[in-house]
């Protein structure tokens, strides 16, 4: 099936279904996926994991981010779902499988071809992916979930936001009775998903027949095709390039680990879901945290003490296969969407951010924070369908403390614009580099507060620049009226009042400098970016 086919969140249309499998069994083999162990998910930055987290990426103002992802994996190829979501409100804006060969490398471009089009991804890379991505042929992203209310532009909103990538399942490369074969053989999906001299061949009846024909409810059936639960291997890298600029930023995606009890990597639930537009016929509450596609423990008002509000009218949207999974999919062990949102929230939460700044006019140098909050999705979310936009809750709590992470106390509505969701920190102080200090004049508004405010859900923070900032982000870009000093440092505590909870942020400040003594003809750009650092 062609990509001129494409419906939805790049999502065939057929009659296929999934839910999530604890695996069974000492080892994969064509009859047991391999009993799932793992009861736990870590965050590793920068390492390795059995899923991954780009915290931004950037498509403005001649921009162009390039992913790529490892599979350390030398034995095993990877099932391997990969979900863009919007800066404003994490609306999914495209997704689609990676089918990775044991050993193998994956990457492409995030792209804009016009300053007025949406993003669009393209890569030259020969790995199997569903719907297949032609080599050096654009696929550009779907604004089907996204709004043109208050004056939202709907292709701006598909150039930043964040990566969500996950291994749903392995393929193993042992020898077993697959397909239904009387002769012990590698899976038709093994072999039509491994490199030979350098390509793979992709073949689609298998990869189809494997994972998106097939209604892998039961276990025997989804490892007879040759999946297997999921294990680690995965690492990954993103850069933010702009030629025209000379200027470059780079770091290491997030890893998360699936581990046992021993906190060993261990595997995990199968999770694959075909890349179908069909609607999902399951139990939605039991395999999505989201708060837009759920059902039940879903609030229009969440009080910090867990007063919830029911909401009426759900789902705000049917979902797809596409939709699924994501990262509040029950991985570890048999925890709901709900326990594991929880958890993996708790995983990321900080208490104060902490980062440098730079806007020395005399190297013309200009400051972006980054912060962005990936697992935010799973407590608060915007429905755009009434008509007048609402927020939706679900309780997705601490395990601990069992108190909601976002709730009425600390999320708003953007006053700037009514579809977008706002979420207050508590206090801040700025440094110089000779130790003074000011608890004002770094504000990042809309508007004149007192207070740190992170409008969207990846917001780019822009010091003291009203025009162009370093990353040329305007989707949830806010700038400061003015800056503390002229370099320096600060702390941003994000800790809720109301509950002692910090906030699932990760992110990092983005520096340009221009060396005024540059020789003409030659570059003299720089770009320094350097990851946040917490308290937890």
């Amino acid at each position: 099936m062609s990509i001129a086919t494409l419906v939805g969140g790049m999502g065939f249309v057929g009659a296929a279904s999934a839910d999530v499998i604890v695996g069974t069994g000492a080892a994969p083999t064509s009859a047991v996926l391999g009993a799932t162990t793992a009861t736990q998910l870590v965050l590793a930055a920068g390492g390795i994991g059995h899923q991954l987290i780009t915290p931004y990426f950037n498509a403005q103002n001649g921009n162009a981010t390039i992913i790529s992802v490892t599979n350390t994996d030398t034995v095993n190829g990877k099932v391997m779902k990969v979900r863009f979501r919007g800066a404003s409100n994490s609306d999914d804006i495209l997704d689609f499988t990676v089918l990775m060969s044991p050993g193998d490398v994956w990457n492409a471009t995030v792209t804009a071809p016009t300053t007025t089009a949406p993003a669009q991804i393209v890569t030259s890379d020969k790995t199997c992916t569903l719907p297949q991505l032609a080599a050096g042929v654009p696929q550009q992203f779907v604004t089907a979930r996204l709004t043109s209310k208050s004056g939202n532009d709907i292709p701006n909103n598909t150039r930043e936001g964040y990566i969500e990538i996950f291994n749903m399942a392995d393929i193993p490369s042992t020898q077993s009775l697959y397909d239904g074969s009387a002769v012990a053989k590698q899976s038709n999906l093994y072999t039509a998903i491994k490199h030979v001299a350098g390509t793979p061949p992709c073949t689609s009846t298998a990869i189809n027949t494997a994972i998106l024909d097939t209604n892998h409810t039961a276990e025997a059936t989804a490892a007879n095709r040759g999946l297997a639960t999921p294990t680690t291997g995965l690492f990954g890298n993103w850069t933010i390039i702009n030629v025209p600029q000379t200027t470059t930023y780079s770091g290491s995606m997030v890893a998360v680990r699936a581990l046992t009890a021993g906190n060993v990597d261990g595997r995990g639930n199968f999770v694959v879901f075909p890349q179908s537009a069909t609607q999902y016929p399951g139990v939605i509450n039991n395999v999505t945290a989201d708060p837009v596609l759920r059902t039940a423990n879903v609030c229009t008002s969440l009080t910090a003490a867990n007063v919830c509000t029911a909401a009426a009218g759900l789902p705000a949207i049917p979902a797809a296969f596409f939709d699924l999974p994501d990262m509040s999919t029950p991985y570890a062990g048999a925890a709901t969407p709900l326990i594991q949102a929880g958890t993996l929230t708790a995983a990321l939460a900080v208490q104060t951010v902490v980062n440098e700044y730079a806007t020395d006019a005399i190297i013309s140098a200009k400051t972006d924070w980054v912060f962005s909050m990936p697992t935010r999705r799973y407590s608060v979310a915007m429905d755009y369908s009434p008509a007048t936009s609402r927020r939706l809750y679900s309780q997705t709590l601490d395990p601990t403390l069992n108190l909601p992470f976002f709730h009425d106390s600390n999320t708003r509505i953007n006053t700037g614009n009514a579809q977008q969701i706002c979420v207050d920190a508590t206090a801040q102080t700025f440094y110089d580099r000779e130790e003074q200090t000011k608890s004002s004049g770094a504000v990042f508004s809309p508007g004149n507060i007192s207070i740190t405010t992170f409008c969207g859900e990846t917001s780019v923070l822009s010091f003291a620049d009203s025009g162009v900032s370093v990353l040329g982000g305007t989707v949830a870009r806010q700038d400061t009226s003015s800056s503390a000093f002229t370099n320096g440092w600060g702390v941003v505590n994000v800790r809720s009042g109301a509950t002692n909870l910090g906030l699932p942020v990760m992110g990092g400040s983005f520096i340009k400098a221009t060396n005024p003594q540059v020789a003409a003809g030659q570059s003299g750009t720089y770009g320094v970016s350097s990851e946040h650092r917490f308290t937890r």
